[in-house]
């Protein structure tokens, strides 16, 4: 199965060939621009449409080893059928802003604190970032707000790069990440903000930094020993 959206994120729109369906509901493509849930990013949404018009809602999106499901509320696709997947592009575009955003937030936290990123979860309303940090400095955390918001303001364009292993592991920041990569993978994705931060990601990200909202940070929460959890929202520029 081809990821259509690990070379070219905006993609909002593709033809694709049925080939499995399980329980009526479950479909297997030849080849998908749907996220599946992974890495803190929701799954797409959207739609898969029949040659002869007949709509499929698709409301979940997973992998299961190799292949990506796609979850239909309407039954009636079988293998071989021709469809065009729509993805629900205003749900997808606001989880690129929120991720590529996340990048920048955790680069600034462990540039300033060195504290390794331990998690985050994109929402629709709200992000989070997990990192685990000693001493807890609520004002100190509160001024990362407007270095984001600098970085969004100097319209830095966002690069995504497919990488041999070998050479993806000569940069620092992506070689900490070296035993989550088991041998047998060779190609590494690698999200790159110039001056700001690079590190392997599979998630969906926009083309420049422009493009993201300002940042509010709005809550910051201590989760027990070195465990810190900070939640931002977008703000109107």
């Amino acid at each position: 199965m081809k990821e259509l959206y690990l070379t070219d994120c905006y993609v909002k729109e593709f033809d694709a060939t049925v080939e499995s369906v399980k329980d009526d509901k479950f479909i297997v493509l030849d080849n998908t621009a749907f996220y599946p849930n992974s890495g803190g990013q929701p799954h797409d949404t959207g739609m898969l449409v029949k040659e002869d018009g007949t709509e499929f809602p698709v409301n979940y999106v997973a992998k299961f080893g190799d292949n990506i499901s796609h979850e239909i509320t309407t039954p009636g696709l079988k293998a071989g059928d021709k469809v065009k997947g729509i993805i629900d592009w205003n749900r997808r575009y606001l989880f690129m802003k929120y991720h590529t955003a996340c990048h920048i937030l955790s680069a600034i936290i462990h540039n300033e604190t060195g504290a390794k990123i331990s998690g985050n979860q994109l929402g629709e309303d709200k992000t989070r970032v997990d990192f685990n940090l000693e001493d807890f400095d609520r004002e100190q955390i509160k001024s990362y707000e407007g270095k984001v918001n600098e970085i969004i303001d100097r319209k830095i364009p966002v690069s995504i790069d497919i990488m041999p292993r070998e050479e993806a592991f000569k940069i620092p920041s992506v070689v900490k990440l070296k035993d989550a990569f088991p041998p047998e993978i060779e190609d590494i994705r690698v999200i790159s903000i110039p001056d700001v931060d690079t590190q392997a990601c599979g998630g969906t990200h926009i083309a420049n930094t422009g493009d993201i909202p300002h940042i509010e940070i709005i809550k910051i929460e201590n989760k027990g020993k070195n465990n810190r959890r900070v939640y931002f929202k977008f703000v109107e520029n």
